[in-house]
């Protein structure tokens, strides 16, 4: 095998660590130049970077990795592409070397005559002939990998001694013993610092008492001088957005400069408009470790009064639920549906950093969003969030409606419209029946039929199909949006608003710092310089569980929230428990949503005054349609429909019976709540942190609901042209996996089952079929289901779904054959402890402790039972003296 045979048959390794070192790369030996053994491996082009921040972050010899030499081939060629060929040379050596400026040692005679570079390759003071280097190749044959030909991997010198790290016993005592510069992690930390507002004075003084406090310097990090962040401050100051007077031209000359923060770009054509993509080394980590297995949200026209190109922001949720930006999308309104023409190359960045990287959910907040190429690229369930609608109403119903009364009459006649269409009983037609009953509010009604009368029909299309994001998820892009005014458009010249270039250099500076700092554990310390601009605090929700319930009051169609400020203080909340509540405080009149308005409604379901939340009515919905959608494999249907069926009986029996023992005295029912589904009347506090339903059809929303999954088809994407994925979600195999998981508190990955046992009964008089349950004479499985409330989060939960057998219609017939006497066979199911015959599921989710962000879905093989074996197991035999003869039969757990 010749040598480019056998490199290019080598394995592409892709570790799944955001850096890695060549430690945790597997080397190969392939014969080289002058019958010499190039050490080699092969990976991704794009994880090139990595691997050399990862090398240089070797705790062992600390140092820093410069490109010594770089070739480049044109784009075009005139000549035939060989075997071996080159498209790039990388050549990357140890910033100790390779020259030695120590005593006696050896420098290049061309140093001292070259010019000076753009990039220098470290301080003459730091060079000490280390011949540590690698040489990276891009081929032609495979332009998306890299070559790496390590064969100098030792940092010594020529003489093969140590030259510099705490190997070197002549560099202890000096920053020799340390990498030559600091760490991008702490260059990031000074220049957020810088961006704020923060002074070079007070950034040395915190360093110098953490570095006293540890007892001395132990890395180079420690080495940090007042001169270098002084040279960092002055960079800041003197650096400009207008880069030329022509605002397109400034922006290629931003991109230019700003590789590896742009991730998509296309300038106006005949045919396509203006997109920017930005997205920064540190949002692509978040977006990796927040997203994975997770969520994403989409806030997709801030900026649209104010800003030339409005921005579309993908936001994350960190551990506290609050919402990061990881990419920032820039793009002219009328072209903010086009995702089509980014959304590709986003996830395949993603993807290039870690190839397991998978989504679990995307909240969109627009009807008219391309969400067949959300499912196409992220292969994923997608959401939606009232949060625009709600925001909109909430603030213009304050605004343009002065009457108190009438302004409460409103809100809660627009909140049971919103129930009954997310809850498949309405239409248009309730629209138009609100405008006519409040003919005399013009205020408000002029505003509604010229801005969302046009768009209600899209909206509604929507909602009747699209599983609903909770109101935690609402409360996070709230604040988002808040702080991102305050950060961004804070300008005394507003002209400036017209230019991208002012846009996309305040995003990449400034904003990028304060999201940076609100994840900086040691921000507190530079707390006497916070402005409005720094977030303090949990968001509304978070501030709203914090409320003790013993503070809440419920009056009639009124709720009084004591202030926890000021106890003498209270706010009253109007429509407790509706999706539009108005509050009386500051934030509420702003049209958000209130800590006070959602600790209300919490309570108010709790003690069973109002439905359940949207989010939850839909996953009671999506287990409704399970029976009447089956899946098209009848072994998969049986046994979906048999769960289901289990399912929803023993939610019924479960909360039914809390609703029985508790009191209703509501003053202020739901209108729509006599039209919901069976179980739709559960209190949201008897449903504990457990565990969701959800598969290609079910998804889990922010806080914790569970919410079907949107699998409508829609119509045809330009995404297939732009770009080739794995498919999108097909309705019918969507619908036939759905899996339940059984997570124990001490093990994720195992599922415990209990099995249940059916002992039938035949007496010779009568020959009555007894079965034990909890509903007389409906058939059950007593399934005790633990679900999560709304106030513990689980941002993407998998389930595994237990086995659940399916009784055939033999045993059926056997169960109501009628008795010699002329009786007929009585089947009654009756759920009891002790010696009652119960068939028992438990679903428990994971402790809070092992919350994770995501989980994967097994799946499970679905066992059914032979009908021919089960006629026999349940087959009845007469006993002429005893009358009465039994069978027992007991089906094995088919977890795994």
């Amino acid at each position: 095998m010749t040598r480019w045979d056998e490199i290019l048959t080598l394995p592409v390794q892709n570790p799944t660590t955001l850096e890695f070192s060549a430690a945790e790369i597997t080397w190969s030996m392939v014969e080289g130049w002058k019958d010499s053994m190039d050490r080699l491996a092969l990976i991704p082009f794009s994880r090139v970077n990595d691997f050399v921040r990862g090398e240089s972050n070797n705790k062992v010899c600390p140092t820093r990795f410069h490109v010594e030499a770089r070739r480049r081939r044109p784009p075009t060629m005139n000549c035939k592409p060989k075997v071996d060929g080159i498209l790039e040379y990388i050549l990357y050596w140890c910033s100790f070397g390779p020259d030695d400026y120590r005593k006696n040692g050896a420098v290049r005679p061309s140093r001292s005559s070259c010019g000076k570079r753009k990039t220098p390759a470290g301080r003459p003071n730091t060079k000490r002939g280390c011949v540590c280097h690698f040489i990276v190749k891009r081929l032609i044959a495979e332009p998306s990998l890299a070559l790496v030909i390590y064969n100098h991997n030792k940092h010594v010198d020529k003489k093969g001694t140590p030259c510099h790290g705490p190997m070197d016993k002549m560099a202890i005592g000096t920053k020799a013993m340390f990498a030559p510069y600091i760490s991008d992690e702490l260059h990031l930390e000074v220049m957020s610092l810088l961006h704020v507002g923060i002074p070079v004075e007070t950034i040395m003084q915190r360093h110098n008492e953490m570095v006293e406090r540890q007892g001395g310097p132990s890395n180079r990090d420690d080495l940090l001088t007042h001169r270098y962040v002084r040279r960092l401050e002055r960079k800041i100051r003197r650096s400009v957005y207008e880069l030329d007077d022509d605002d397109a031209v400034s922006i290629n000359m931003w991109i230019e400069n700003h590789q590896e923060y742009t991730f998509f770009y296309e300038d106006f054509s005949d045919k396509d408009a203006f997109v920017l993509g930005i997205q920064t080394d540190w949002q692509l980590q978040q977006m990796i470790q927040y997203g994975n297995r997770s969520l994403l949200a989409s806030d997709s026209k801030f900026g649209t009064n104010k800003l030339k190109y409005p921005v579309h922001s993908i936001l994350v949720f960190d551990q506290q639920k609050n919402a990061i930006p990881v990419a920032w999308i820039i793009t002219p309104s009328f072209t903010h549906g086009e995702i089509y023409r980014w959304m590709g190359a986003l996830y395949d960045r993603v993807r290039s950093k870690d190839p397991t990287w998978q989504l679990g959910g995307f909240i969109i907040d627009d009807p008219l969003t391309d969400v067949r190429t959300i499912r196409e690229v992220f292969q994923c369930p997608v959401l939606i969030t009232l949060w625009r609608v709600r925001h909109a109403w909430h603030k213009n119903l304050m605004n343009k409606c002065s009457d108190f009364e009438k302004r409460s009459m409103l809100a809660k006649r627009l909140g049971e419209v919103i129930s009954s269409i997310c809850g498949g009983n309405g239409d248009m037609e309730l629209f138009q029946a609100f405008l006519e009953d409040f003919v005399d509010c013009s205020g408000f009604l002029d505003y509604f039929k010229a801005i969302w009368f046009p768009r209600l029909g899209a909206w509604t299309t929507v909602l009747k199909a699209t599983p609903l994001a909770t109101a935690e998820v609402a409360s996070a892009i709230e604040s988002y949006r808040h702080l991102l005014k305050l950060r961004l458009l804070n300008e005394a010249d507003e002209s400036i608003y017209q230019r991208a270039d002012w846009l996309v250099h305040k995003l990449g500076t400034t904003v990028h710092s304060y999201y940076w700092l609100d994840e900086f554990s040691g921000k507190d310390s530079f707390s006497r310089y916070w402005r409005s601009e720094w977030k303090n605090g949990p968001n509304q929700w978070q501030q709203g569980m914090q409320i003790p319930d013993s503070d809440i009051v419920i009056e009639g169609n009124c709720a009084r929230v004591i202030c926890q400020k000021d106890k003498e203080k209270s706010h009253a909340i109007l429509n407790p428990g509706s999706e539009l509540a108005l509050c009386d405080c500051s934030w509420s009149r702003k049209g958000n949503l209130c800590k006070h308005a959602m600790k209300s409604a919490k309570v108010c379901r709790d003690r069973g005054l109002a439905p359940p939340s949207l989010a939850l009515l839909r996953y009671y919905q999506a287990l409704a349609n399970v029976v009447h959608c089956p899946p098209s494999d009848s072994v998969v249907s049986d046994h979906a429909i048999a769960v289901a069926v289990s399912v929803r009986t023993q939610l019924d029996a479960l909360f039914g019976a809390a609703n029985r023992s508790s009191p209703n005295t509501s003053a202020f029912k739901d209108p729509q709540a006599t039209s919901e589904p069976r179980g739709c009347g559960v209190l949201e506090t008897n449903i504990t942190n457990g565990a969701f339903v959800i598969s290609q059809s079910l998804a889990v929303s922010g806080d914790g609901d569970e919410v079907p999954i949107d699998v409508d088809s829609d119509q045809d994407s330009p995404a297939c042209k732009k770009r080739k994925s794995g498919g999108a979600l097909d309705e019918d195999e969507a619908a036939t996996a759905t899996q339940i998981i059984q997570p124990s508190e001490t093990d994720n990955g195992r599922s415990t089952c209990q099995e249940g046992e059916c002992r039938d009964t035949c007496n010779g008089d009568e020959g009555t079929t007894a079965m034990q349950g909890s509903d007389g004479d409906e058939e059950t499985a007593a399934t005790q289901i633990t679900q999560p409330s709304e106030t513990e989060n689980s941002q993407v939960t998998c389930v595994q779904e237990p086995n659940h057998r399916q009784d055939s219609p033999a045993h059926e017939e056997n169960e109501h054959r009628e008795s010699p006497d002329g009786n007929e066979g009585i089947t009654a199911t009756q759920a009891s402890d002790g010696d009652k015959e119960t068939e028992a599921t438990q679903i428990v989710q994971l402790s809070e402790t092992e919350n994770s962000q995501a989980t994967c879905v097994p799946e499970l093989e679905c066992h059914q039972d032979n009908p021919a074996r089960q006629e026999r197991d349940c087959k009845e035999t007469c006993d002429g003296d005893d009358g009465a003869a039994a069978r027992q039969s007991t089906q094995p757990s088919g977890t795994e």
